[in-house]
């Protein structure tokens, strides 16, 4: 069983192995995301996406992300964080920020930071519909993510500045 989320469901002791043979999988939209899962547990390879374009695979990629987070599947959460990490662009990087850190991706988190600060895209970045859901979302991570900012920007200038008591 590739992960033991679903382990503990079919056959733990919270299982009802009488009976009903059907589960319900909830939360998990849509089906092509549940049979790409499956496919990894199955085969334990990720799945071919070549009918998807960039966007589409980029979109089930977060999917799956998701999808292993909440059912364990750690190999595959990996996976998808280490491509989601090739992908960061300044349209998606604070969705992807929020996800990151919605599904404890501290590699993915540390990659959408990096990108932000590390070419001074923080104007781009603010100004994208993504940096609103953040503030929303994960303030917490807002609230981190200015403050990296605020001391790489420090350590560029030169700047030290000292804390009047």
């Amino acid at each position: 069983m590739g992960s033991p989320v679903f382990k503990a469901e079919f056959y733990g002791p919270m299982s009802d192995n009488m009976g009903d043979e059907s589960k319900t999988v909830e939360g998990m939209d849509p089906i092509i995301v549940f049979k790409a899962l499956l496919h990894f547990i199955y085969t334990d390879s990720f799945p071919v996406m070549e009918d998807l374009d960039c966007d589409e695979k980029e979109d089930m990629v977060k999917h799956l992300l998701v999808a292993a987070d909440t059912y364990g599947m750690e190999r595959m959460k990996l996976i998808c964080e280490g491509i989601l990490c090739k992908r960061i662009d300044v349209e998606s990087v604070a969705y992807t920020l929020a996800l990151a850190a919605q599904h404890h991706c501290i590699k993915l988190k540390n990659a959408c930071i990096e990108f932000i600060i590390s070419r001074n895209r923080m104007d781009a970045v603010l100004a994208s519909q993504g940096y609103e859901h953040l503030k929303r979302a994960c303030p917490d991570v807002a609230v981190e993510l200015w403050e990296k900012a605020a001391k790489s920007f420090m350590t560029r200038s030169g700047s030290n500045y000292e804390v009047l008591s």
